[in-house]
Parts: structure tokens; C-alpha cells; sequence
């Protein structure tokens, strides 16, 4: 070593000498959920991060309150599924938005943490649409209330998009303004558009296996009843397609991520598809006759996010009600390059749509942007 590497050696030395002894301490290396956490963790004196169960609508349910700083607006954000709870997977992409806003999650009831709570017996009767519906105003309510906020943004991701809509139409009065990603409009076009695309790229690419299948199910939805076997087979290649994640036949960094999350622990993990079996059995029929075509005066400003890719929840309908609705304003965002999972495949357009489209309607900026759009 030259007299030059000496001395930046004896510079470094301390320092290691620290980070060693710091690594001793711990008496092990930390694990993937331990780092995820400490880089999530939230330091600033005029931020909030909080974890709790509260009682709503007779059943406690989890929520998950993140930001940089507490002045800032508040999102309440009504995840997807049924019952696939946003908690444990939002490290993913939800730290930028926490400079901007104040990001409020919950576990829906049957769903994630909340499942653990109460007898799956004792809950099941109250699974309906309407029941959600209420849950997501009460929440609303009670966040406004807990952090001193006139009203909240309120935004939905794909099942969520039907409470978070409901919710808005019942009580415009809570809401900002309601953004829609991977919004549902009419539950048997989005299965029909799917599976179409599904077969479509089978067809072109000669996959005899997945045509074979897709087949033995169409028409689809035709009038057949629309059971759990049938949908799994649609979407199934309709996902395998990059109908779920732009460009993926798989998408395991999505359903794996909550091994990670410093929210969940293993029987939280194992929670969620335990909510999934039993939420999804029980909203079924509900969800299969879920139709807002007939929506055609909005209260609030509505902004959609929409996968170019996305045969989840197809963008089209979106894009075709979006035209006919009339709104304060309303705004159609394009993610060129995303499918259903718009906020982790393109999570900087994502922050910078909020930024620019969303959050001036929870701020004293200029009132240019209420302006309707063409």
C-alpha cells in the first residue's frame, strides 16, 4: 500500500471500527424486514407514523398513517382485492408520496390484520359492498377528526375503486377530490374485455394450452353463471399476458412483497389469503352485478389513473365513462407502460400526477386547475 492508501486507510479506520462494533451489538445481521424498516422510518419531528386498530362499523380494523409532515393533505387510500390489503406491500412505492401527503392505509374488515381480529363467522354476514362503503366514510371521518383536516383525498385501487366511488357519491362532503386507479365501471365488461385480450394473445402466439382452456369456459362471461373457476381461468391468461403487470407473465415481487413489510408479521402474511378465501366468497354476487355506467353527474373532482396495459380492470371503460360524466373536473392520466399495478410499475408518474393534478385541490394554490376539462 502506497503512503497515500495509508493514510486514507487510518482516515476510514475509526469509522469501521465503529461499524463493527455497532454490527456486534446487534449480535446478528438484521434481516430484509428489519432494513426495510429502518429506511422507512420516519424521523422528522413534524412527521407521523403511527400503527392502530380502531373500532369502525363494529369491527376493529387496522390503519397506517405516514408523512413527512402532518400539515400536509391527507390520503386515504381504499386498497383492492377483496381483500388484498395495501399495508404490507406500500414500502414498495409509498415513501415519496409521504413528502407530499400524509398517506392513511387500512386493513378493510376480513382483510390482512383485520382479519385476525374478529371470528371469520362473526363478520361474515356484514361482508357487502354497502358495509365497505360506510367503513370508508366513518374512516374518513375519524382521520379528519384525529389530524385536524377539513376533508381528505380519497383514492381507490381496483376493488377499492368501487367503495371509494360509492363513498364519494354518498358524502361528497368529506372528499377533496376521488382518484380512481384501475377503476372499476362495469364489472362483465371489464371479465368480457379481458378475456378477449386473454385469448387474442394466446391465438397469435399458438398457445394451444391456453387457448384449450379459454375455450372450454366461452363464451365468457356469456350467461353461464360467472363462478370463482371461471374467473380464475379467464384471468389467469389474461395476467399471464401482462394483463396484471405490464410485460410480466409473473409478477412475484407484488404478491411476496409483504414478506418484507415491516408491518406484517408471518401470521399477518398468512392473514391475507385467508380474508381473500373468505371475503371473496361472500361479495361474489355483489361484485359480478356492480354497473356505474348510469353515474353520469359526478360531485367532486375525479381523476383516473390508466394502465395503457391494464386487462385486470380494462382502462377502456374508464376512458369511455370519463367522457360522458359530468364533474367539477375531471382529468384521464395515461400510464403508458403500466397494467394494473400503475402505483409500483410507474410510481414517479404516479407521485408527480398527484403533485400535479390532485393535490392542488387540498391547498390555497391558484384555482386554475378546477377549471373542467374538455
Amino acid at each position: 500500500m502506497n503512503i497515500f492508501g495509508k493514510k486514507i486507510a487510518k482516515l476510514l479506520l475509526p469509522f469501521l471500527v465503529l461499524t463493527t462494533a455497532a454490527a456486534a451489538s446487534m449480535g446478528k445481521e438484521p434481516e430484509g424486514r428489519e432494513i426495510v424498516a429502518d429506511l422507512g422510518k420516519i424521523v422528522n419531528p413534524q412527521g407521523i407514523q403511527e400503527n392502530y386498530k380502531v373500532k369502525i362499523g363494529g369491527v376493529e380494523q387496522w390503519l397506517y398513517v405516514r408523512g413527512q409532515d402532518r400539515d400536509n393533505p391527507i390520503i386515504l387510500f381504499v386498497h383492492g382485492g377483496p381483500a388484498s390489503p395495501s399495508a404490507p406491500t406500500m414500502w414498495m412505492y409509498q415513501r415519496p408520496l409521504e413528502e407530499y401527503f400524509t398517506v392513511v392505509n387500512y386493513d378493510q374488515r376480513a382483510s390482512g390484520k383485520s382479519y385476525l381480529e374478529t371470528d371469520p363467522d362473526a363478520v361474515r354476514a356484514s361482508l357487502h359492498i354497502d358495509q365497505y362503503v360506510n367503513d370508508a366514510i366513518d374512516i374518513a371521518q375519524y382521520v379528519s377528526k384525529k389530524y385536524g383536516k377539513k376533508k381528505v383525498i380519497l383514492v381507490g385501487h381496483s376493488w377499492g375503486t368501487i367503495i371509494g366511488m360509492k363513498a364519494a357519491l354518498a358524502r361528497p362532503d368529506l372528499f377533496y377530490a376521488y382518484v380512481g386507479i384501475g377503476q372499476v365501471i362495469n364489472v362483465r365488461d371489464n371479465e368480457r374485455i379481458s378475456f378477449e385480450f386473454g385469448l387474442a394473445q394466446a391465438l397469435k402466439e399458438g398457445n394451444q394450452a391456453a387457448v384449450k382452456e379459454m375455450e372450454a369456459i366461452a363464451p365468457y362471461p356469456g350467461t353461464q353463471p360467472i363462478t370463482r373457476e371461471r374467473i380464475i381461468i379467464a384471468r389467469k391468461w389474461a395476467q399471464y399476458y401482462g394483463g396484471l403487470a405490464a410485460y410480466r407473465s409473473d409478477f412475484g415481487y407484488y404478491f411476496n412483497a409483504p414478506l418484507l413489510s415491516p408491518e406484517y408479521d408471518q401470521k399477518a402474511v398468512a392473514a391475507i389469503d385467508q380474508g381473500n378465501m373468505l371475503t371473496l366468497g361472500a361479495v361474489l354476487p355483489e361484485f359480478l352485478e356492480v354497473d356505474l355506467k348510469p353515474i353520469v353527474k359526478f360531485p367532486i373532482p375525479v381523476v383516473m389513473f390508466m394502465g395503457r396495459r391494464d386487462y385486470t380492470t380494462p382502462s377502456q371503460p374508464t376512458e369511455e365513462w370519463l367522457k360522458k360524466v359530468d364533474a367539477p373536473y375531471k382529468k384521464g392520466i395515461w400510464f403508458e407502460h403500466a397494467s394494473h399495478l400503475v402505483q409500483f410499475e410507474e410510481p414517479g408518474k404516479t407521485l408527480v400526477s398527484l403533485l400535479t393534478y390532485v393535490r392542488p385541490f387540498a391547498t390555497d394554490n391558484p384555482a386554475e386547475l378546477r377549471k373542467p376539462s374538455p
